[in-house]
């Protein structure tokens, strides 16, 4: 099992909401023009996916898109059991 290498000084980890020690690691990588997304097990990396940066606004668009579908979801269903506590 080769060793846990520490993250770039530009990089970040995010646990997986099942637990279980899971969790990904993003690190960006100015030298090579790649964020590396990498998914990691009881401190183990099972996987990596290289993502060039000029593909990172698409990724970036794609999470805020959902984000916001997410937000006027909750904003609905709140509407839908109380009509006055919701707000365009």
């Amino acid at each position: 099992m080769a060793a846990v290498r520490p993250l770039p000084q530009q990089g970040s980890i995010f646990l997986d909401a099942r637990g279980g020690d899971r969790a990904m690691r993003v690190s960006w990588h100015e030298e090579s023009g790649l964020v590396v997304l990498s998914l990691w097990r009881d401190n183990v990396c099972t996987g990596s996916f290289r993502l060039a940066v000029d593909e990172v606004p698409a990724l970036i668009e794609l999470l805020r898109a959902g984000l916001v579908r997410s937000y006027d979801d909750a904003r609905a269903r709140l509407a839908a059991v109380d009509p006055g506590s919701a707000t365009a």
